[in-house]
């Protein structure tokens, strides 16, 4: 009988608030990287923050120039 772990419960986030809300492309990779090595993954959560005041981008006075 072999000991160690072989399941898993995830939780990912983003960086939230006005910025952007879904993981990168990292998380995605590394999920897939622990179901090829054997892992069971039980329960994926996002723990994404989301702003409960109405938060405004970053820019200046007259808006961003591009």
């Amino acid at each position: 009988m072999e000991l160690g772990i072989n399941a898993l419960h995830i939780k990912l986030w983003a960086t939230g608030g006005n910025k952007t809300k879904t993981p990168g492309l990292g998380a995605q990779f590394s999920l897939k990287a622990l179901v090829r090595s054997g892992m069971k993954i039980g329960q994926i959560e996002d723990m994404t923050p989301i702003p409960t005041y109405s938060t405004r981008r970053k820019s200046g006075r007259r808006g961003k120039r591009l």
